[in-house]
């Protein structure tokens, strides 16, 4: 007989999602608080959101922590890769297989 081990996270007495490891259970629980922590916001704010509107608004965002934390400023984007430098060699090489084409 196999044992199994699940991570089930409920909200509000019922059962949201199922896991088969805590830190994904414990990752979406998070993103879940955030985005009640968002509704609230929006329902203390004078623009008119419906219910449903809110829900998935809030739970967008809440999902796209990072990219909101970046551009609230509280967060520095990643640092971008640098574009490769020409070296000599392949300068040289791509001068070659032009001049003989």
């Amino acid at each position: 007989m196999a044992v199994e081990s699940r991570f089930v996270v409920i909200r509000h007495g019922v059962e949201a999602k199922t896991f088969m490891d805590k830190k994904s259970a414990d990752d979406y629980d998070k993103m879940l608080d955030m985005a009640d922590n968002l509704a609230d916001v929006f329902a203390k704010s004078p623009i008119d959101l419906s219910d449903a509107a809110s829900e998935e608004l809030s739970i967008y965002l809440a999902q796209h922590r990072d990219e909101v934390l970046i551009a609230l400023l509280a967060k520095k984007p990643p640092p971008k890769t640098p574009a490769k430098k020409a070296t000599k060699k392949s300068v040289e090489k791509e001068t070659e297989k032009a001049s003989t084409k």
